[in-house]
């Protein structure tokens, strides 16, 4: 049962949020500004135009004001809700947003569920038979998993299962079919995502799966263990009721620090399957200097960061009723 002060302690960590996210913003803006690129020079082209023109569309940009101006303009339209214009698409920057994010949830929510449950799941196992075949099985696949480069895992099992094999499509999020139902939409968009998946899941995977195994045999040496099986307890009860709560409270913490990297790996795998969501879109405006798309996906990642955080501190409170926070 949640602690009587988690209440007063939520309530605070959300008054803190503000701050938090002004610092955001005027770091990511001043080191997107400063960073070398001109957006003109992608929007103009190759072809001649005059110097008047060039002007014009720079003052329409808002680039022609002084630097501090143009961070105090943004933080104004921040404030009321409002991210610009993308230079690129001439869209508003929420609907860009909006409009690539649930392809984005849809692998990075698949992709945790699989890691979260088929990590600690292994990690469990590997414990209980430490020594054994399956727990040198988990240890090796754990550091493989750990140091292997997102981009590179993700072009071998493209390469070997949909270029040689022919297993799963290469890229892209469905089929370019126009006779498909809701059901054989929903399965033909599930076999696209079975690569991308298996790409961003198994770093997380590795290192769920070896930090709960080293905290599972930890926990498994304390007394209140050897007591609880001295008391007769069925072993699945010893081990899923009393050893593995304790021993998840800091894979809960890894599982929220690593929200943190959504964006860094769906830029990488989201572009080498040419996923369209976020990650591609960080990438298409890095490229492209789009300002205003940047600016506003590195303030909804840094949001989401302290709502992760915060989720985390709660389910710390669920797992450990000895945690109290000050109100």
């Amino acid at each position: 049962m949640l602690s009587r002060s988690l209440g007063p302690y939520v309530v605070r960590r959300l008054a803190q949020l503000l701050p938090i996210v002004v610092v955001i913003v005027v770091v990511n803006f001043l080191m997107i500004r400063l960073a070398p690129g001109d957006p003109i020079v992608y929007i103009i082209g190759d072809a001649p135009v005059p110097e008047e023109a060039v002007a014009e569309l720079r003052r329409k940009l808002g680039l022609d004001a002084p630097l501090l101006d143009q961070l105090l303009i943004y933080l104004a339209n921040v404030a009321r809700g409002y991210f610009g214009y993308s230079y690129v698409s001439r869209a508003p920057v929420v609907d860009v947003i909006a409009e690539r994010l649930p392809a984005t949830l849809l692998l990075m929510i698949t992709q945790y569920v699989l890691a979260i449950v088929a990590g600690i799941a292994l990690g469990v196992v590997s414990a209980r038979r430490q020594g054994g075949v399956l727990d040198t099985g988990v240890t090796l696949l754990s550091v493989v998993g750990y140091a292997v480069p997102v981009f590179w895992l993700g072009q071998m099992l493209m390469l070997l299962f949909a270029t040689k094999l022919g297993l799963f499509p290469a890229q892209g999020m469905m089929s370019l079919r126009y006779d498909m139902g809701p059901i054989d939409k929903a399965i033909d968009i599930a076999h696209h995502m079975v690569l991308p998946t298996i790409t961003l899941a198994f770093f997380n995977l590795a290192l769920i799966a070896r930090l709960t195994r080293s905290n599972m045999l930890q926990v498994l040496r304390l007394e209140y263990i050897v007591f609880a099986r001295s008391k007769g307890l069925a072993e699945r009860v010893v081990i899923y009721r009393h050893a593995l709560r304790n021993a998840l409270l800091p894979v809960v913490t890894i599982i929220g620090i690593n929200i943190k990297t959504l964006i860094t790996g769906a830029v990488l795998t989201e572009t080498v399957f040419a996923w369209p969501g976020l990650g591609r879109l960080t990438f298409d405006a890095i490229h492209a200097r789009d300002y205003p798309v940047l600016m506003g996906m590195f303030v909804f990642v840094g949001f989401l960061v302290v709502i992760a955080n915060l989720v985390t501190d709660i389910a710390y409170a669920a797992l450990d009723p000895r945690i109290r926070y000050q109100s």
